[in-house]
């Protein structure tokens, strides 16, 4: 087929390029609430028919259109089992059948029947949550130590090599517990999250309060640095890697579908899609780029936020985007091909796909990537 298709004539180049052109124009909006113009470049999203889409630059149009036909060959031949990561790290995966550590060969162990877990901030320990137990453990496996609390959920673990905070959120509100299972309290009484530390020194929290307003915490000592509102519902709240910028993704907004904040809480731009609904932003790590999935009726495409291109296109929902440590290899997990979709994101692209993901973690549902880490 691969050979069939080099050997097609574009017709009608020059209307491709318009139509082309005109996809990439409308496809993604940005705003600021401030009146300067956008430092952000539009970004490009190119859909073909209900396939895979892997989009190049867009330097000729009528030509990338069919380079994307091209590629779809390739993502169609997924591997049928993962074989091996195309970055170095290791991955946290929650299944059905408990929480599992796949290492960079390809090979997985299950941890145990844990429902969520979290990296500590160099990847040497997993703090997981079970009905109504935190538990830290090594990644073979070997439990560290463990404390009962009722519904645990959302662990979080931040620090540095010597000292490390894991925050979660149970029936009370929002907690923290130091790395090696002491000195457990409450932060936050009645907060649901969801919640983000923010990288750096010390141990500063992001979460949802109660009334839906977002808070950034001194976990040690409970003092507020800052309040927001934002403009709707959070689903989901995430730092870049220095700092700087917390990205809050909403549920329900009349303005944008995630808003981006800065120091002091104060609005510093947003991203608003003209038509869909964002379902997964994630953070470029070392850049404050992003990938951002969006869901238009039956159909998903994913999109990155500093570079005029589209990545992928398919039907049904992109579920969890997750970077590589390195920042240059994007997950995709989609769950209506059973697949996930690694992307690299720099030039030249690069796709791989995998088939069989649910039946590979023992899951009648498709298993949820808690975290890739770390960069050695």
């Amino acid at each position: 087929m691969k050979r069939e298709l080099e050997r097609v004539d574009v017709h009608g180049e020059h209307d491709a390029r318009q139509r082309a052109w005109s996809v990439v124009a409308a496809a993604f909006t940005e705003r600021k609430p401030v009146s300067r113009p956008s430092h952000w470049p539009r970004v490009a999203a190119i859909a073909i028919a209900s396939s895979v889409v892997v989009a190049a630059a867009l330097s000729s149009p009528g030509r990338a259109v069919l380079d994307e036909i091209r590629e779809v060959v390739g993502v169609e031949r997924a591997q049928p089992a993962l074989f091996s990561l195309p970055a170095p790290g290791t991955l946290l995966v929650a299944s059905d059948a408990g929480v599992w550590v796949v290492h960079e060969d390809g090979s997985r162990r299950l941890l145990g029947d844990y429902r969520e877990a979290t990296w500590s901030p160099f990847g040497r320990f997993v703090a997981a949550a079970g009905e109504n137990e935190l538990v830290a453990l090594e990644p073979d496996g070997e439990i560290r130590w463990t404390l009962s609390r009722p519904g645990v959920r959302s662990p979080r673990w931040a620090g540095s090599e010597t000292d490390t905070r894991i925050a979660y959120v149970d029936r009370t509100g929002i907690r923290v517990v130091a790395g090696d299972g002491t000195r457990d309290r409450l932060v936050v009484p009645d907060a649901p999250g969801p919640l983000a530390w923010r990288p750096g020194g010390g141990f500063a929290l992001a979460s949802v309060l109660r009334n839906g307003n977002i808070a950034l915490v001194e976990a040690d000592s409970g003092r507020v640095i800052w309040r927001a509102r934002p403009p709707g519902a959070v689903s989901d709240l995430e730092w870049t890697s220095d700092g700087r910028q917390l990205a809050a993704r909403l549920r329900s907004s009349p303005m944008d579908d995630v808003v981006i904040y800065r120091h002091g809480g104060m609005p510093f731009s947003g991203i608003r899609v003209p038509a869909g609904t964002v379902t997964a932003a994630a953070a470029r790590p070392g850049s404050h780029g992003r990938a951002v999935a969006i869901r238009e009726g039956g159909h998903s495409r994913l999109s990155l936020t500093d570079a005029r291109s589209a990545l992928l296109s398919g039907p049904g929902h992109f579920e969890d985007v997750i970077w590589s440590p390195d920042g240059r290899w994007l997950l995709v997990t989609w769950p209506a091909a059973d697949q996930w979709v690694f992307i690299r994101a720099a030039e030249p692209r690069r796709i791989r796909a995998v088939s069989n993901i649910a039946k590979q973690f023992r899951s009648a549902s498709f298993p949820r990537v808690e975290g890739w880490c770390c960069a050695r």
